[in-house]
Parts: structure tokens; sequence; C-alpha cells
């Protein structure tokens, strides 16, 4: 019989799991084991963060906890009921809730408030209460006034938030989150995380929280972490981060006030302690220490120095206005900027400002209501205009766009035929489509082994890469980026911002839509901030974080590096805050002194 909420607080072990075992079927004939004898326990009220890189088996592990999966062997129990039995599978799955990664994997509903009100009428909850568990749900993620519309008016952001309601409205004992902030923008992601904190306190909800966000990964009361499967590390944040060479061996990251620790350490030829990772205080202390012990025969570190951006403009937008109904509020209102031949332009702004809507006019997806979206023709020496039918062709020549979730433009028998599908339509001959194939495979990290497998057959990670291939196959001038490294874990992000700056090394332009603070300030030359469809900022990185730009009201957070680098700079004075490059920032905390004193 199922347990009622109030008898929970009776147990004290939310979820336990007895050495589990799971294997997906392949076409090949061979089974991929996700779950590799995993034994584990999360106690009620506890908050797990579930670290490893793509592929490790995470995901598994949760869909076993809410028994979307079954183990092959092994055991699962939630709030002591045998997940094996039949009897228990209703009574579990109505103690379980679960965010995944996509929110449009889970959105079912006509309208918004119908898709929030889906998982409690499944599960019995009558009137008035079914009523107000939606309201309350919506509040909470601030989508009231969208309870009416359809889900597919909303953006990317707003969609998850959603999902999240959905979610919250069946009252779960045990919460889920499958990535669920991956799509967030700063504030949304920091007011969910209060909600969940506040959800922890004051009804005892359990949480396994799968991230490959080192911070977020902080606020949690115990870390596991798998690798191929296995559960290769546990313990407090503290207890697992300190483990350096272990993290970076399994793909992870530390947390940036972390990174800088080591870096220091390294420069300044010492090893730090263990107790310096328990908290950004005591990564602060350690560092003042090291700084002020350190010896004066370091070997100098230098840089090599950004190249100045180009004079010469690749994409220009002027006066740029849309609105998706007649006389409707406008999606974007005026918005005026350039993009320079070999510049990184990182577009940043709150769920729903606008990002996609502005992106979508850059190729001509979307054609321009007011306003100009003009592109360099080198053999015209001049612009040509998106809203010239005969230029459109022409544009898509020079702008290329990778959509949010890149994997979804897969749709070829095998990965040289989709790679080649762009350059073939765009008339290219055989040959030339063959050698720009083999030209953006190494780009992104892929070799010619893969070209005749199905597309479908890949990881998550290969997807995103031979979509990416696809696109740079078409050898564009502007390459549009709409949140090309979300979701994936930090060695697959470094690899994408790695092939960015190498594209860019080649005199190709970026525009990059993203959320994340850290990565936009640190790779970005200029950034361009759009709130509820207007332009509210377009500068350099330093000038938007300076003290004289409000980037609060832009609902934006302060990159979590300049943060620490604040806190330090009141020992140092001469420690560059305005440096989002952990290593340039270590370089200027050890060695900025003697140049203030030269």
């Amino acid at each position: 019989m199922e347990p009622l909420i109030s008898e929970l607080e009776n147990f004290k072990v939310a979820v336990n799991g007895e050495d589990l075992v799971f294997s997906y079927d392949t076409n090949a004939g061979s089974d991929v084991v996700a779950v590799d004898h995993v034994s584990f326990s999360v106690q009620r009220g506890e908050y797990v963060a579930i670290l490893g890189r793509n592929g490790s088996g995470k995901s598994t592990l949760a869909k076993l906890v809410n028994l979307l999966e079954f183990p092959d062997e092994g055991n699962i129990h939630i709030f002591e009921l045998d997940g094996a039995k039949d009897e228990n599978f209703w009574s579990i799955r109505s103690h379980c809730g679960m965010v995944f990664q996509n929110p449009d994997n889970q959105i079912v509903g006509t309208t918004v408030e119908e898709d929030v009100a889906f998982g409690p009428e499944n599960l019995s909850v009558p009137l008035p209460e079914l009523a107000q568990r939606v309201e309350k749900a919506l509040g909470y993620v601030g989508l009231l006034e969208k309870a009416d519309k359809q889900p597919a008016s909303l953006s990317g952001g707003q969609k998850q938030k959603l999902a999240i309601a959905g979610v919250l409205a069946m009252q779960p004992q045990i919460l889920i989150l499958d990535e669920s902030t991956s799509m967030l923008d700063p504030k949304a992601r920091d007011e969910f995380l209060q909600l969940v904190a506040r959800m922890r306190m004051d009804k005892k909800i359990t949480v396994m929280h799968i991230t490959h966000d080192m911070h977020e990964a902080f606020l949690a009361d115990r870390v596991i972490v798998l690798e191929h499967g296995k559960l290769m590390l546990q313990g407090t944040p503290p207890e697992v981060f300190s483990q350096v060479k272990k993290i970076q061996e399994f793909g992870l990251e530390l947390p940036k006030w972390a990174e800088l620790l080591c870096e220091v350490s390294a420069l300044c030829g010492v090893e730090p302690e263990r107790s310096a990772f328990e908290s950004e205080e005591k990564a602060i202390e350690a560092i003042t220490k090291i700084l002020k012990e350190k010896k004066t025969d370091i070997p100098k570190v230098v840089l090599p120095q950004r190249a100045p951006l180009s004079e010469q403009v690749a994409l220009r937008v002027t006066g740029l206005s849309h609105a998706y109904e007649k006389n409707g509020k406008k999606a974007i209102d005026n918005v005026n900027f350039d993009v320079r031949k070999g510049e990184i332009l990182a577009v940043i702004g709150h769920s729903g400002s606008g990002k996609t809507t502005l992106i979508s006019h850059l190729n001509g997806i979307l054609r321009s209501q007011e306003g100009k979206v003009e592109v360099w023709e080198e053999s015209q020496n001049g612009f040509i205009s998106t809203d010239k039918n005969a230029d459109i062709k022409k544009i898509r020549h020079h702008v290329g766009l990778l959509f949010q979730y890149p994997e979804y433009q897969l749709f070829e028998e095998t990965v040289a035929k989709d790679i080649k599908f762009g350059p073939k339509k765009m008339g290219y001959s055989d040959e030339d489509c063959e050698r720009l194939m083999k030209e953006s495979i190494p780009l992104v990290g892929l070799d010619e082994s893969v070209l005749e497998r199905s597309p479908f057959e890949l990881s998550g990670g290969q997807k995103r890469r031979v979509a990416f291939a696809g696109v740079l196959a078409m050898d564009p001038d502007v390459l549009i980026l709409d949140e090309p490294a979300a979701g994936l874990d930090p060695v697959g992000q470094k690899e994408i911002f790695g092939y960015i700056q190498t594209l860019r090394e080649k005199g190709k332009s970026i525009v990059l839509v993203s959320h994340d603070m850290d990565k936009a300030a640190m790779i970005a030359d200029r950034i361009l901030v759009l709130k509820k469809g207007e332009q509210v900022f377009f500068g350099t990185p330093r000038e938007l974080f300076s003290k004289n730009t409000d980037f609060i009201s832009m609902r934006l957070d302060r990159p979590l590096l300049m943060n620490t680098m604040l806190k330090l700079k009141k020992t140092f004075p001469y420690a560059d805050e305005g440096e989002f490059d952990v290593k340039r920032a270590a370089v200027s905390l050890v060695f900025g002194d003697e140049e203030v004193s030269s």
C-alpha cells in the first residue's frame, strides 16, 4: 500500500540502489552497459548532485529511480518500496518527479495551463485543488501571465520553466533534475535553485540533480561521480573537488575559484592544501597566503595578446524590429549592431528577450519587417540585404546557422551524406562537396571512420559535431551558433569553444547565443544584450561588467571568476578583475605587482 505523505517522515532513506546493472540494446547486436554494478543511497531530504561526462550513465541511473527503466540486475527501493513489484509502480512514480534537459520532450498540453495540469490530473487530484496547484506552480516559475498561451509560443527557457512547473504541481517527494537548468538565463536559474532550496526546507523534498555546472554541484550535500557506468567518487563537494587530478581524469572541471587556486598554485610552484577546496572563502585565503609568500625568482609567464578587431564589417543590422502578430508586441525592437571579420560576438539576455528571433533574421529565415540585415559580398565590394529575394541564396552562402539542438538538423542515411547535403543544395560540384566535407570534419574533432555510419547511431556529442560540420562544410563567412555547448559535459564544452576559436583564427565571424556569463565574457570580443526585445548594451565584456553599467537590471550576473577576482582585489589592487580567462587572471595576480612597481 502506498505510504501517505505524512508517513514518509518515518523513512530515513528515500532511495536505495543495490548492485544496479542496466544495458541498452544496439542495432550492432552488442549491448551497451550504461549502469555497471552501482550501489548508492540517498537520505530523505538530502540534495545529491550526480556528475559525469556525457554517456557516463547519469540519466540512466535517474530513470531507474523513477522506474522509467528497470534494472537488468540489482534492486531499487524508493521509501522502502521494492521497484521490482508491479503493485508498487504507481506509488513510486507518484513520489518521483523528473525534469528533463529538453523541455520539448515533456510538454503535452495545448496551453500552458493544461500542460501543468496534466501530471496532477493523472494522479487524480480533484478540483479545486488541481486549479490551485496549477496556479501556484505557474506563479513559482513566473509563467502565470502565460497560462492561456500555447507552449509553442514560448522561448526555450520559458519552455523549461513550464516543464518545471508541471512537475512541481505534482508535489513530488523526490525531485530528479536532469540538466534542467542548462537552458535558463542566470536570474531564472538562480530563482529556480532558490525554489528547490525552499522546497527542501519546507517539505523535506529529496533532490537528485544531474548537472555539468560545478557551482551548482557545490550547493549539494553530497556528490556522486560516474564514469563508464561505474560509481567512481562520492562524498561532500569539498571531498570530491579536492581530488583535482581525478576530477580532470573523469572529464569534469572545478568551480572557477578552485581553478584559479590551482592556476596560482602552479605558477608559484606550490601544492594547494585540500582544506582550500572547502569553499570560495577558503580558496581566497589560500591564494592570498600563496601570493604573499611567493618566491621572487618565479619564471615570468607572458601570454599572447588577442589580435585587434578588423575594421571590415561582415554583417550589419540596422533598426531591426519584428512582431509575430499584426499590431502585436514587438519581439525585437530597433536593434542595431555590426559583426566584424574574425570577431566573436556574444548575444545574451533573459529567456524570451528576443535572441532567437534576432538570429533567425541573420540569414533570412525571418524577413525584416522594419530595418535591415546586410551581409558583405566580396565580389560586389558592397553589402547585400535579406529584404531582396534575389540575394537570399547568396546570403545563405555567407551566413550559416546552427540551431539550439543541432542534432535535430540530422536526417540523412550516413554522416557523409548529411555533411554534404548543404554544399550540394548550394550548387557545389560533387568534388567540391567531398573536399568541403573532409575539410570540415577535423575542425569539429571527427575523423573519417564515422562517415559511413548512420548519424542516429552516434552519441549525443558526436551528433552535435556532425551537425556543426554540416554547417561548416557550406564554408560560411559568418557562423550563427545558438547555445552550441548546452547540455555537453565540460570536455565537450571546451571542444566546442576550441572549434570556435579555431574558426576565428581562420577569419570566420561568430555570433554566439549563450546563457553562460563566464564563457561569453571569456571568448567574446563584444557582447550584445537584449532585454524584452530591446537592445540595452553593445560593447566589450569589460565595459558590460564595469561599475558604470547596470547589468543587474539586464537580468545578468557577473561572471563567477570576476566575483572571486573582485574579492582578491581588496588585498591585491593590481589584480585584473576584468580578465575573464582563469589562466590570464592568475597571471595578473602572480605577476601584476611587478608591472605596477616597474
